[in-house]
């Protein structure tokens, strides 16, 4: 509690400011009689009345001020209290809002929402007091309770005005902790405009985000099948498409491509070119940023991304006139933070471009443009990568270990990039001796083991290697990567097969259809001689990833069966997506392929 003598210094600063709420909380005075006969019993009425009215006006300036006082010296329990008792004292709603706001600064959840619930009960029709009750419920993750509150959310809000309502109600609830039933709440809150042409479609894509969040895919296809037949052009629905084909349910893309095709919204065929990406489309990603880059020439995020893409393509030329591009939109960037993120995209990339060309210097000249470069490892760690690729490896690991770290995770870190450099340069003992000593600090990290494991291998510790990912199963049975890894080694190596063949389905079964595992269990089938089912499985793989390691197992099937046209197409794919990778070249000159 404030002491009383520490009021009179700021009695009247804080009379000032509370001065709106004082004279609100005053109830007004009835309006005087007009029969003559009683005018003086009247008169002493009403003074009796401007007594009481004096006495209940300092007593509440008494609670208020002492309330926000407490406040400002953090007793928050102190502070909420008064408040309530001014709000019920006075009946006034802007009391009762800030008893509430002050109980929730005070993180008690229970005190927060018993003020809130006074709010409503003291004013039944205010939506600011049910809209509390509900927030504090969801916080709380009470979401059962907030089911009533949320129709009546919802029932409050004006018809025109849904939308926006129904986009804030799906973050509200995406915290919750049992996602199954959130999307039930909402669901059953929501139902009333699932039939309206206008809302219809937002509610159904809120449902249907909410069904996926919850992983019940099957709901959330349902769900977009009704709001497409309400409304097939509508922004909502195709949001929701645009998560559902991330989460792989390819089925629904011909609807992505009807809105686009109608509707020319640069945020949203953005929003479908980075689900391609995600997906290793990089071709189809590609022509979608094309066409925003025609269609809205003055959007700098499609710039930077198509870059990135024809850097990854080698289109060296095509790159330059995109860089350029973002390079003249740059000024148009929020200043601050937004800017030198674009800044800091903007000369990496020209340092990449640089690179690839072989003008080093010009390279380490934009690296060291970056704004706060000096701090940023990351940065270093691509010069250093720079540096290395000409030779200079040990000038790289020097510029690493040389930058500042603060504290223990940025020392972890460092050591992390340097491993990473070391083993990109192909010194794996070096690299691996490195990581045992990372790990040895931080014996109980799984992770860490893994990639421990991963690099004892490299570096033809192999027993090494099993006793690592033998010691991770036995801790983490369900660490579906390391049944994978020591699986693959033994298919690798030819050995063990049958064991192999085990523990990689092991992992298959914890994650289905993963690309990775498949690659794996179809290289034990094709070391054990079932070629067919190897192909069979790699073009499984193949089809969900294209990835250059993929690639170079598919193409060694297929040769290996005499199919060699589709062996060369497969590796000049791969190539493609690495022209680097370890196990495409070392294909390629074992069979002595030339695709």
């Amino acid at each position: 509690m404030v002491h009383p003598l520490r009021i009179q210094g700021l009695a009247v600063a804080t009379a000032l400011a509370m001065g709106s709420a004082i004279a609100s909380a005053q109830p007004a005075d009835p309006p005087p009689k007009v029969d003559r006969t009683e005018q003086a019993t009247e008169l002493e009425q009403s003074m009796e009345r401007e007594g009481n009215q004096a006495a209940l006006s300092a007593e509440l300036f008494y609670e208020i001020l002492v309330g926000e006082l407490a406040a400002q010296e953090g007793a928050l329990n102190d502070a909420q209290a008064l408040m309530m008792e001014a709000a019920r004292s006075s009946n006034n709603e802007k009391l009762y809002r800030r008893a509430t706001e002050l109980a929730v600064q005070s993180r008690s959840g229970d005190r927060a929402l018993r003020n809130a619930r006074a709010w409503l009960e003291a004013y039944p029709e205010s939506r600011d007091a049910n809209r509390a009750v509900l927030r504090i419920l969801v916080a709380m993750n009470r979401i059962a309770d907030s089911a009533s509150y949320l129709r009546r959310e919802v029932e409050l809000t004006p018809a025109t005005n849904r939308s926006a309502t129904f986009l804030a109600i799906t973050q509200l609830y995406n915290n919750a902790s049992d996602k199954s039933l959130a999307a039930d709440v909402v669901e059953q809150a929501l139902e009333i405009d699932f039939k309206d042409p206008k809302n219809g479609p937002m509610a159904l894509a809120a449902v249907g985000h909410m069904r996926l969040v919850a992983d019940q895919k099957q709901a959330a296809l349902q769900a977009l099948q009704n709001g497409a037949k309400l409304s097939p052009d509508s922004g909502a629905i195709a949001l929701l498409a645009m998560e559902l084909l991330e989460s792989g349910s390819a089925e629904v893309e011909p609807l992505v491509k009807r809105y686009l095709e109608k509707n020319a919204s640069p945020q949203l065929r953005l929003t479908y070119a980075r689900v391609l990406l995600g997906q290793k489309r990089n071709a189809d990603a590609k022509a979608q940023l094309q066409l925003i880059t025609r269609e809205s020439p003055e959007f700098p995020e499609a710039w930077v991304i198509l870059a990135n893409l024809q850097l990854q393509d080698n289109e060296l030329d095509a790159a330059d006139t995109s860089l350029a591009q973002f390079g003249a939109l740059l000024p148009k960037l929020p200043d601050g933070v937004g800017r030198n993120a674009g800044a800091a995209q903007l000369y990496l990339l020209k340092a990449e471009l640089a690179e690839k060309r072989k003008r080093y210097d010009e390279a380490d000249d934009y690296l060291q443009r970056i704004p706060d470069a000096a701090n940023l490892l990351s940065v270093q760690a691509r010069r250093a990568d720079m540096l290395a690729r000409q030779g200079k490896v040990q000038e790289g690991r020097a510029l690493i270990q040389a930058t500042p770290a603060t504290g223990p995770n940025q020392k972890r870190l460092k050591q992390i990039a340097e491993v990473q450099l070391l083993r990109d340069a192909g010194l794996n003992q070096e690299a691996y001796t490195l990581q045992a000593a990372l790990q040895s600090q931080s014996p109980n990290d799984v992770e860490l083991a893994y990639d421990t494991a991963l690099l004892a291998e490299k570096a033809g510790k192999f027993d090494e290697m099993e006793r690592l990912l033998r010691d991770i199963i036995k801790r983490k049975p369900d660490f579906k990567h390391a049944y994978n890894a020591l699986g693959y080694s033994y298919a690798d190596r030819n050995i063990k097969l049958e064991e192999a063949q085990a523990l990689i389905q092991k992992a298959l079964d914890m994650q289905p259809g993963d690309p990775f595992i498949t690659d794996s269990l179809a290289w034990v089938h094709f070391r054990r001689g079932n070629l067919p089912e190897a192909e069979k499985l790699l073009e499984q793989a193949y089809a969900t990833r294209q990835d250059a390691e993929i690639a170079a197992h598919l193409g060694e099937v297929l040769w290996t069966q005499g199919k060699q046209d589709r062996a060369l197409l497969v590796w000049r794919q791969g190539l493609k997506e690495d022209n680097s990778n370890d196990t495409l070249l070392e294909t390629l000159k074992r069979l002595n392929a030339k695709p």
